[in-house]
C-alpha cells in the first residue's frame, strides 16, 4: 500500500497517519475510503416525560423505550461523539440552532481534549485510607494523592497534568488510563501509600481492603451524642461513641446534661475538646469508628470511685453502629460485657438506620480554554465572561456542570449523570470529554459566534449516524430558561 492510502488525522497534536479500512492510536477516528470519519455516532440525548415535566427514562409502563426520537419530545445534541475543534482555529463540529419555549437558542457543542484535568473522588468510609499528602498509585505508578477527610467521606485529587505530562511516559499512559476507567464509570482498584488499597467505581460502595463498606456514618462522636441522647436516656448511664475525630460522652456532653444524666465517672483517653468531646483517642485505622482500635475499653481509664458505682450501665458504639457493646461496672468499678437489652440494641439499630449508603463519587474537573473557546468565538474571552454572567450554559453531555469561580472555565460534572462511555482519550495523553455551550441566539451572535456554521436541530437529527439516549432522570433538561440569565449579551 503506497503512502496515497494514508490520510493524517488532525484531530489532535499526535497526527496520526492512517490507512484505509484503519482507525487511529485513540480508536475514535478511522480512514473510509480516503476519509477521516468519526467511528462513534453523535449522541442526542432526548427528554422523555410525564404531563409536570418530569424525565423519565420510559415511555409508558408497557414497553421499553427503544432508542429512537420520540415525535413531539425534545433533542440535545451532546458533545459525546461530536468531535474536537483541534487545531484550535476551527469552528465547532457543531453549532445547532432550536427553539425553546419559544425562544430561539443555540447549543455549541464539541469534544474537548484535556490535558489540564483531573478527578475529585470522594469516598464514603470511616476506614484510614492513609495520611493526607500520601501518594495514590495504580499499577505502581504515581496517580494522585490523598487530600483532606470530610463529614465520613475521604476525598482523593487523581490525576492532573503534572501526572500525565510531567512525569514518566507510562505515568502519564497509566493516569490517563486511570481516568478514562473512572471517568466511564468502571472500578479502579488504587493503593495508598502508608495506607490501605481500595476498589473505586462510580456509584458503587468502595471496597477498602477487600472489605465492602456498606454505609458511611451518621455523623461524629459529638453529633451522635446530639442525635440520639433523648433515646439513650434511661435506658443506660453512659454511652461513648468510638470516632477517630470526635469522640463523644453522653453524660459530659451538653445533650446528656441538658437531659439531667448523671456523672459517671469515666475517663476517657485522648485530649479532651469541649464538653462531652475528645480528639485523639486512638490512631486512625480499620477499626471502631474509624480508629485502630478493635477493644473499645483500650481507651477507657480507671473510673473514678468518688463518682462512679457498681452495676453502671455502659454502651459503646461507633459512628455507624456496626460495632457495640454493652458493659456492667462490677464491684470494682471494672467494665464487664453482658447481654445487650433489647431496647438497647434497638438504639444500635436506629444509629445504623440513620446511616446513608456507602458510595463512590467520581467528579471530572477541567479547565475549558484554547480550542473549545476558539471553537465558539474568534473572541475567547467573551465566551468566558458569558459564562460567568450566566449568559451561557455549560453541560457536559447534557449533565449539569458546576463552574468553579474565578479565571477562566474550569467545571466539574458527576460522571455518574452522564451517559456511559462519554469519554475517551488521546495517547498525547489526554482525556476526551464532551462540553456543551448553551445560549440565545441572539446572545452568540453577539458574543462573535461563529455564525456562518449554524445549523438546524432538525438538519443533526436527519444525520444516520446519531444515536439518542433518554436523558438522565435526575437532570434538569439543559434547555430550559431558567438555567439563563435573559436580558442582553455579554
Amino acid at each position: 500500500m503506497s503512502d496515497t492510502d494514508l490520510i493524517t488525522c488532525d484531530a489532535c497534536p499526535v497526527l496520526c497517519r492512517i490507512r484505509d479500512g484503519r482507525a487511529g492510536a485513540c480508536d475514535r477516528y478511522a480512514n473510509v475510503a480516503g476519509v477521516l470519519t468519526r467511528v462513534d455516532p453523535l449522541l442526542l440525548v432526548q427528554a422523555l416525560g410525564d404531563a409536570d415535566g418530569k424525565l423519565v427514562p420510559f415511555l409508558d409502563g408497557e414497553r421499553e423505550w427503544d432508542g429512537a426520537l420520540v415525535p413531539g419530545a425534545g433533542a440535545f445534541v451532546t458533545g459525546v461523539g461530536a468531535s474536537t475543534t483541534y487545531p484550535d482555529y476551527k469552528p465547532a463540529p457543531f453549532i445547532v440552532a432550536s427553539t425553546h419555549d419559544g425562544v430561539d437558542m443555540v447549543t455549541v457543542v464539541t469534544e474537548g481534549i484535556f490535558s489540564y484535568c483531573g478527578l475529585k473522588v470522594k469516598i464514603d468510609t470511616d476506614r484510614f485510607l492513609g495520611p493526607e499528602q500520601a501518594v495514590v498509585r495504580y499499577e505502581g505508578e504515581a496517580v494522585g494523592h490523598v487530600t483532606t477527610s470530610e463529614y465520613g467521606s475521604q476525598m482523593l485529587a487523581l490525576g492532573g497534568v503534572h501526572h500525565l505530562t510531567g512525569g514518566s511516559k507510562r505515568e502519564g499512559k497509566v493516569t490517563c488510563d486511570l481516568m478514562l476507567r473512572l471517568c466511564n464509570k468502571q472500578a479502579a482498584e488504587l493503593g495508598v501509600d502508608g495506607g490501605a488499597s481500595v476498589v473505586v467505581q462510580a456509584n458503587r460502595p468502595p471496597i477498602v481492603n477487600g472489605v465492602a463498606e456498606e454505609r458511611m456514618r451518621v455523623g461524629c462522636g459529638s453529633a451522635t451524642i446530639g442525635m440520639f441522647a433523648k433515646q439513650w436516656f434511661g435506658l443506660v448511664d453512659e454511652v461513648v461513641v468510638v470516632d477517630d475525630h470526635i469522640t463523644g460522652v453522653l453524660t459530659e456532653h451538653k445533650a446528656g446534661r441538658y437531659l439531667g444524666t448523671r456523672d459517671s465517672g469515666i475517663d476517657v483517653k485522648g485530649r479532651r475538646s469541649t464538653l462531652g468531646r475528645y480528639f485523639q483517642v486512638a490512631d486512625p485505622g480499620t477499626g471502631w469508628g474509624g480508629t485502630n482500635i478493635e477493644d473499645p475499653l483500650s481507651i477507657l481509664g480507671e473510673f473514678d470511685p468518688k463518682v462512679a458505682w457498681p452495676g453502671l450501665r455502659l454502651l459503646m458504639v461507633s459512628t455507624t453502629g456496626e460495632q457495640a457493646g454493652y458493659y456492667v461496672l462490677d464491684d470494682a468499678l471494672r467494665p464487664v460485657a453482658a447481654a445487650m437489652p433489647s431496647e438497647v440494641a434497638a438504639t444500635v439499630e436506629r444509629v445504623a438506620e440513620n446511616c446513608e449508603p456507602a458510595s463512590c463519587s467520581v467528579l471530572f474537573v477541567g479547565g475549558a480554554g484554547g480550542s473549545l473557546r476558539a471553537g465558539v468565538t474568534e473572541n475567547p474571552v467573551k465566551l468566558t465572561r458569558s459564562v460567568k454572567a450566566a449568559l451561557t450554559h455549560v453541560t457536559s453531555g447534557g449533565a449539569p456542570t458546576y463552574i468553579w469561580p474565578g479565571g477562566g472555565i474550569t467545571f466539574m460534572v458527576d460522571v455518574s449523570r452522564m451517559p456511559d462511555n462519554s469519554f475517551g482519550s488521546v495517547p498525547t495523553p489526554a482525556i476526551v470529554a464532551p462540553i456543551e455551550f448553551t445560549l440565545r441566539l441572539d446572545d452568540y451572535q453577539a458574543l462573535g459566534g461563529h455564525m456562518d456554521h449554524v445549523v438546524r436541530l432538525d438538519t443533526v437529527i436527519e444525520d444516520a449516524h446519531n444515536r439518542v439516549v433518554g436523558a438522565h432522570p435526575e437532570n434538569p433538561w439543559p434547555l430550559q430558561s431558567k438555567h439563563y440569565r435573559w436580558g442582553g449579551a455579554a
